[in-house]
């Protein structure tokens, strides 16, 4: 399959590969993570898990938790249409290229290079989706440990202490998978640039990686979270 493509190809392909996999890296394992706009929400998490202990009326807290699995139901559901469409683009592949080289956008000496594209954009989507629906999954979990914490005074504080937490740390999972889910998205967006060039990849890479960075560590919403933990 690799044939079909230039060294400036497989080049640009490590690029991106790099920065996601670096990126994921970054925010999921290494000690940046605890700095990041994902990290400081999980601390929200768990003091939202922890005030949902002490309440004896809780169907706030079951609307935020459906909110949560409408939101990541939504973003499964745009994934499976994602794939839809990188289907109809590979069954239409002799249209599109007929198109391009019309309009003079691309190359397309190779008709096995655009496919490897379109198939490699493929998995990206495949990937979204299987994050999201495993997260979908998670929240559901995380209901199901919710409704196990017990009401405040029918149990010993140290045991609803530990329910909570244990509630929080399934919502924090289910969290770090839809936010994966999210960041295949953007990197399959950055993905679409090689249907052009491999410097479009690189190029658009580069600005997905930024963009990402920036509200990961740089945002508002960081800075919100960081003003909040010091009052």
């Amino acid at each position: 399959m690799l044939e079909f493509l230039h060294i400036e190809d497989l080049v640009a392909l490590g690029v991106f590969l790099i920065f996601w996999l670096g990126f994921e890296f970054v925010i999921d394992h290494s000690q940046m993570r605890h700095k990041s706009l994902s990290g400081l929400l999980a601390h929200k998490r768990r003091e939202w898990m922890l005030s949902f202990a002490e309440r004896e009326l809780r169907m706030f807290d079951e609307g935020i938790l459906s909110g949560l699995q409408a939101g990541t139901g939504f973003m499964g559901t745009i994934s499976v249409f994602a794939i839809g469409g990188c289907f109809a683009l590979l069954n239409s592949t002799d249209v599109v290229l007929s198109i391009f080289a019309n309009l003079e956008v691309i190359s397309v000496d190779i008709r096995g290079s655009w496919q490897v594209k379109i198939i490699g954009l493929t998995f990206i989507f495949v990937y979204s989706f299987f994050k999201f629906a495993w997260a979908y999954r998670l929240f559901n979990y995380c209901g199901i440990l919710m409704g196990a914490v017990r009401m405040p005074g029918k149990a010993l504080p140290e045991e609803i202490r530990k329910q909570a937490l244990l509630a929080a740390e399934m919502n924090i999972t289910a969290s770090k998978h839809f936010t994966a889910g999210i960041r295949g998205i953007f990197f399959g967006f950055a993905f679409l640039g090689w249907l052009i060039g491999p410097y479009v990849l690189i190029g658009s890479t580069l600005c997905v990686a930024f963009v990402l960075f920036r509200r990961q560590f740089l945002s508002k919403a960081r800075k919100i979270l960081l003003d909040a933990s010091l009052t």
